[in-house]
């Protein structure tokens, strides 16, 4: 049985390179089967095949558009059977056999797989799509030999094919073959004409070989051919560095700054001479002009810095030298944003005081606003000081650089929240919401509509409120703040408890030493009269709560009194009362020794 999801891609391209490839036909005619070339010793055979009646390439025409219909409309099972029907009807028809090729391929029957590939190559070798399909086929087996052949033969047939001569060069180096590499490379610069790559690609074989002179004078023809780029002499440089020849790679480096004193591949490669020569100092110099450069690209600045950073932390990781070079960089470069970032990078590497790395994000921030990983840092290390006006401020300059990072609306509204600045906070979750797409972060979005359903029913607006929960759970299920708030709330109201319960019971499973959740749990079951299991959670609650909550207290001494333990009730009552608890009935409670309803 053919998997449907699995092979309609690779059907559908193998349809089209049938229809398209060759054209279809309906029947072959044997005319069109000719005796093909030997390729490298081996011989793809043909048979010579009887034509077909009229009546014959009628019902083969007729049976191969059925299956093709079949297999567009995902078929598949009937457009095999009908597949094999058109094998027995004209067993020299090359496009069944390609066909065919996939149905067998899917059901792992290679060996019958690779077998119609052969067959639709021999039968119909000008076929560059049947060729191509057989040698990556030999490719994949790991038949080299056989996949060099067929690549050959397509290149044969067509001259242009750079991407056929790519793939020999490939197969060609697998073998080792340097003479057939030397040829391939020659063979793509007659095509193509000369070029960097081919050259190099040239000097790489020769290489290989041992043959230096040969690879040397690559390089020097590419200097010759490119006098005003400078590089290549680099290139011959540091070529000659790798193969010992040290003073004639020093004097291709001179000769390079000599015509450009700031040509930064010259730079580099002669800074890593002198560090080669056991020069450090010299070498560190360089380094530091390179750096302290205007006229050095800015990711080369950040590459040498990294290496800097490195090596220091190889040695032992003082950063006094490392952040005074910084210093230097930055005087010499104050619009440097790359630098600014690496700045801010290393001193969280070294764990220096959130006051000095906010400064260098505030710099990041000065000259790339919309870098949003600087600013989400700031934002965190300023709440830290719970300075929520910076965070706010912050939060809404990101908005206007980056509207589509939710994580910057929510801080604001976290912020305000904090300020006890509801609406404001309920406005900018609002415009954050307004930003939710498919590829939004789920625990943001989900966080957004919890924050939103506490505001709204801290606002009295209790079905808006449960209605956010309901879409944050709807991005996150777990989301375990939501789902006792939730609980909580309902059971407030004597409202779907069971419902209530059902959510709660969930957050004490995931957190069972949580004493919030727990006291929700409790209440619930105090508010369906399941006096004795509530006295159970309340105990679990009291105990994990290291906050002494009133709340907690005020619920455990509601519990034990409906349990008949007025005695414990009192004492739970009195420890609420003591702590601050701003509940109207407690006093009350205490002075009638019972339970009342608020």
């Amino acid at each position: 049985m053919i998997q449907k999801q699995t092979t309609r891609i690779v059907l559908f391209m193998l349809l089209a390179a049938t229809l398209t490839g060759c054209g279809y036909r309906g029947a072959m005619s044997t005319s069109s089967l000719k005796q093909t070339q030997a390729v490298q010793g081996k011989k793809f055979t043909t048979k010579s095949l009887k034509p077909l009646s009229h009546n014959d390439s009628l019902r083969f025409t007729y049976f191969f558009e059925e299956a093709v219909k079949l297999q567009l409309a995902e078929k598949y099972d009937e457009a095999f059977d009908l597949l094999r029907h058109c094998q027995q009807i004209n067993p020299g028809a090359a496009e069944v056999y390609y066909l065919l090729a996939a149905y067998y391929g899917e059901m792992q029957q290679d060996t019958l797989a690779m077998n119609c590939f052969k067959k639709a190559a021999e039968l119909n070798p000008d076929n560059s799509d049947y060729m191509e399909r057989l040698a990556q086929v030999y490719v994949n087996e790991g038949n080299l030999a056989d996949a060099t052949s067929v690549y050959e033969r397509l290149y044969e047939g067509n001259k242009s094919r750079s991407d056929v001569l790519a793939m020999l060069l490939r197969l060609y180096g697998s073998e080792k073959n340097y003479a057939k590499m030397l040829e391939t490379v020659n063979r793509m610069e007659a095509s193509d004409g000369p070029n960097e790559q081919l050259s190099l690609g040239r000097m790489s074989i020769y290489d290989q070989q041992g043959k230096k002179k040969e690879a040397l004078n690559e390089l020097k023809l590419l200097a010759q051919r490119h006098p005003n780029d400078l590089n290549y002499r680099v290139m011959m440089g540091n070529w000659l560095l790798q193969n010992d020849r040290k003073a004639e790679a020093l004097a291709e480096y001179e000769h390079v700054l000599k015509e450009e004193p700031d040509n930064v591949l010259a730079q580099t490669a002669l800074a890593d001479y002198y560090k080669a020569d056991g020069q450090d100092s010299i070498a560190r110099q360089m380094q530091e002009r390179m750096l302290i450069s205007a006229k050095t690209p800015s990711d080369t600045k950040v590459l040498l810095m990294r290496q800097v950073i490195q090596e220091s932390e190889l040695s032992g990781g003082d950063s006094t030298q490392v952040l005074a070079l910084f210093d230097r960089i930055y005087e010499a470069n104050p619009k440097d944003a790359s630098m600014a970032s690496l700045l801010a990078a290393y001193m969280n590497l070294k764990d220096m005081p959130d006051d000095s790395v906010n400064v260098a994000l505030e710099r990041v921030l000065a000259l790339t606003p919309d870098d949003s990983d600087a600013r989400l840092q700031l934002i965190q290390n300023i709440w830290k000081t719970q300075n929520y006006d910076r965070v706010i401020e912050l939060s809404r300059q990101a908005q206007q650089y980056i509207p589509d990072e939710m994580a910057f609306y929510y801080f604001e509204g976290v912020a305000y929240y904090q300020k006890e600045k509801k609406d404001s906070a309920l406005q900018a979750f609002r415009r954050g919401v307004s930003q939710i797409n498919e590829q939004s972060n789920k625990n943001i979005v989900s966080d957004f509509y919890a924050m939103m359903g506490d505001i709204l029913h801290d606002k009295g607006l209790a079905n808006e409120a449960y209605a956010a929960y309901d879409s944050c759970l709807q991005w996150k299920d777990d989301n375990w703040g939501c789902l006792n708030n939730y609980a909580y709330y309902l059971s407030e109201e004597n409202r779907e408890l069971q419902k209530a319960e059902r959510m709660s019971f969930r957050t004490i499973k995931a957190q069972p030493t949580n004493s919030t959740f727990l006291d929700t749990y409790a209440w619930i079951l105090f508010k369906q009269e399941r006096y004795a299991e509530a006295q159970i959670y309340i105990d679990q609650a009291i105990q994990n709560d290291t906050t002494a909550s009133d709340v907690i207290l005020e619920h455990g001494g509601d519990i034990y009194a409906m349990n008949n333990n007025i005695l414990k009730a009192l004492e739970l009552w009195q420890k609420a009362k003591d702590g601050g608890s701003e509940s109207k009935v407690l006093i009350r409670k205490i002075k009638l020794r019972k339970y009342l309803k608020e």
